[in-house]
Parts: structure tokens; C-alpha cells; sequence
């Protein structure tokens, strides 16, 4: 974890707390620190069911050993509520976003939902921004999807700057902001983090962020990830968030047949289709883009290799679970964020909470 620069008379309060999480999660799945840095086992949010009934879970995923949840922003919750509801909840819980668009708010609008959750949850929020995709950002929200590098970079530049409490008035390449002024400064500024694939954000979320957040890749590629960010970083330790996809389930066949709807829906995407190329898979790939773009959406699903779907998707028994998501962070991860998927009909989604907990590692 980056340094937290806490101000004011909670000071001595914050740092006894942040210590405090970072020693007993040093040992998570029996995962090794990376730079001195905690193993931060952590759950995507919101759980299934309605946001107002998951106050006892949320308690319990603490109970388990949980340490953060992230949330994420698409088609279902944004990305601040349930995390403001889980400040009021459950104080043991690290909150954080994986990730908010870039484009989806505008730049006051943005820095005042970020001041006032971390204003909330003092030293215990971290902003994830990313580009998203031009599905979400273009299709859904009407909103050109241009310039996603400068757009991220100028977010993460703007946030700083409104967070430092000065009036703004400057021109960034993709925005203008003129007299800009944060009313509420939140006692500890909140991390901010960025959501990258390849090298260019990546080294931008190295050198500007406090880490990274990243999707959708194997536990071996992370190793590539994670050697971009440290080289770019100086030498300076970046918390390195990995959403990882688990079906803790050894039905396998229904588990890669379903799994493969998933891969299909992202990985055509084109910032996804462009990620797994420069991974090295477009040979596994190529076939499932090509009857993509034709239209023939069975012959891209059939296409899609079943070592691919072993490689995305942690999946098999929980023990095989634990033992893969422990080589995520072995290989650099410093962060998860378990993304339970109900590939099998039969899994019991809380059952599988439990299983892949810090505590049933013990």
C-alpha cells in the first residue's frame, strides 16, 4: 500500500488502524508480499440481493477476512452507493471502486463523489478511474469514446488537484476547468488508483497513481503486468488490484461452456481484443474474433479454446480456487477482488464466499 498521509487530530487513530489491517493480512492464502507490501484479500460488491439487505454480509466477509470490497460500475449499481453504505456498516472494510469511468461524470460532479466518500471512510477509500470501454462510455452513455489515455490521465491530474483544496482554474487537454473549488477536504486523501491493460496506461497508473487495477488476465500474465508497473514506478511500491473471475466449481464442463458467453462479451471488445494480443494470445483468439465480426456469434463461442477459459477463469475445486488465486498474488497482485461467477447452476454464491475466504486457508 502506498503511504496515507492523515491530517489532523485522527492522525495517531488512522496510522494504528492502517498497521493493524497490514499485519494480520500479511498471510492471506499463504501469499507472499510483494515490496513490503500487505496481501489485501478482497470481494466484488454489491453482493447479490437488494443493496438494502447485505448489511449482515458485509459484517461477515470482515468476519472471514475479507479486507476490501470494490465495486464496480456498468449496468447495475454505480459505484458509490454501496460502498457509503458500507462506511456506515462495517469500519473494518478498506472501500474502493474497480473501477469509475473517466467520461461518465463530469469533473466537479466526480471530485465531490470522491471527497465525500472519502470525507466518509477517513484512510479507508481508494478511487479506481479507467477508461471503460466505448460499449459503456459510447454506446450507453452517448458520450465519445476518444482519447482514453489523456482522458484518465487529466481525471487523475484534476482529482489531485481539486483534492489539494485550491481553486482550479486550468485548461487540461480534453477538459477546462475555470473556478473549481472543493467546499469539504476530506481529512486523508483518498489513494487513487488506475484501471490499465496494456503498457501506456499501465506506466501512466506507475508514475501518476498510487497503483493499478487490472481484469480479465491469467495469474501468469501478471507477471508482465506487474514488471511494467515496477519499471516504471522508480522504485517506488504501487498496490496492483486484480479483479479475479472464480467459479469454485468441478462441474467442469458447465463451468467453461458458461464461461465462454462471458470471454465472448469482453474480450470483442476491441480495448480487450487489443490486451490479449499484446498478452500473446491473439493465436488462441483469432478464430473467436473473425466469426465475431462475421456475425456468427456459435462459431465465435465454439472457437474459444478450453485452455483459455482455464486460463481467465479460476475454477475446480475450492482448495485448486485458493491455490490459483494465491499464484495471482504470488506473481505481483497485491490486492483481489473475487469476482464470483454462477457458471454452475448448482453453486450456492455465499457457500462460495466462505470457501474461498483468507480464514478457510487456515
Amino acid at each position: 500500500m502506498p503511504d496515507v498521509q492523515p491530517v489532523g487530530e485522527n492522525q495517531a487513530q488512522l496510522d494504528c488502524c492502517f498497521y493493524r489491517t497490514r499485519k494480520t493480512t500479511m498471510n492471506a492464502y499463504g501469499a507472499q508480499s510483494h515490496a513490503g507490501m500487505p496481501v489485501r484479500p478482497g470481494m466484488t460488491v454489491p453482493l447479490p440481493g437488494h443493496l438494502h439487505a447485505q448489511q449482515d454480509k458485509l459484517r461477515e466477509l470482515a468476519d472471514l477476512g475479507y479486507t476490501d470490497i470494490w465495486s464496480a460500475e456498468a449496468d447495475g449499481a454505480d459505484a458509490f452507493t454501496p460502498l457509503a453504505l458500507a462506511a456506515a456498516w462495517e469500519p473494518r472494510l478498506r472501500l474502493g471502486t474497480a473501477i469509475v469511468p473517466a467520461y461518465t461524470r463530469s469533473p466537479a460532479c466526480f471530485a465531490q463523489s470522491v471527497a465525500t466518500l472519502a470525507d466518509a471512510a477517513p484512510g479507508r477509500f481508494a478511487i479506481g478511474i479507467g477508461s471503460s470501454s466505448n460499449v459503456i462510455v459510447e454506446k450507453w452513455n452517448g458520450i465519445p469514446f476518444e482519447e482514453p489515455y489523456k482522458k484518465v490521465r487529466d481525471v487523475v491530474r484534476f482529482l489531485n488537484d481539486a483534492l489539494s483544496g485550491e481553486k482550479i482554474t486550468k485548461k487540461y487537454d480534453t477538459f477546462e476547468v475555470n473556478g473549481f473549488k472543493m467546499a469539504i477536504r476530506p481529512e486523508v486523501k483518498p489513494q487513487i488508483l488506475i484501471a490499465a491493460l496494456r503498457e501506456g496506461m499501465l506506466r501512466l497508473a506507475a508514475r501518476e497513481a498510487d497503483g493499478t487495477i487490472i481484469n480479465w488476465l491469467s495469474a501468469n500474465d501478471v507477471s508482465r503486468v506487474a514488471d511494467v508497473v515496477r519499471d516504471a514506478s522508480g522504485g517506488v511500491p504501487k498496490e496492483i488490484v486484480c479483479r479475479i473471475f472464480v467459479c469454485p466449481s468441478t462441474n467442469t464442463d458447465q463451468v467453461r461452456a458458461a464461461a465462454k458467453f462471458a470471454i465472448a462479451a469482453y474480450l470483442n471488445v476491441p480495448v480487450y481484443a487489443a490486451f490479449h494480443e499484446w498478452l500473446g494470445r491473439g493465436d488462441d483468439l483469432r478464430a473467436m474474433w473473425d466469426a465475431w465480426k462475421s456475425g456468427d456469434r456459435k462459431a465465435a463461442l465454439a472457437a474459444i479454446p478450453d485452455h483459455v477459459v482455464d486460463d481467465l477463469i479460476v475454477h475446480g475445486s475450492p482448495e485448486q480456487c485458493r491455490d490459483r488465486i494465491r499464484q495471482y498474488f504470488d506473481n505481483g497482485v497485491t490486492t483481489s477482488s473475487l469476482a464470483i461467477l454462477a457458471l454452475d447452476p448448482e453453486l450456492d454464491h455465499w457457500q462460495a464466499v466462505r470457501d474461498l475466504s483468507p480464514s478457510a486457508h487456515k
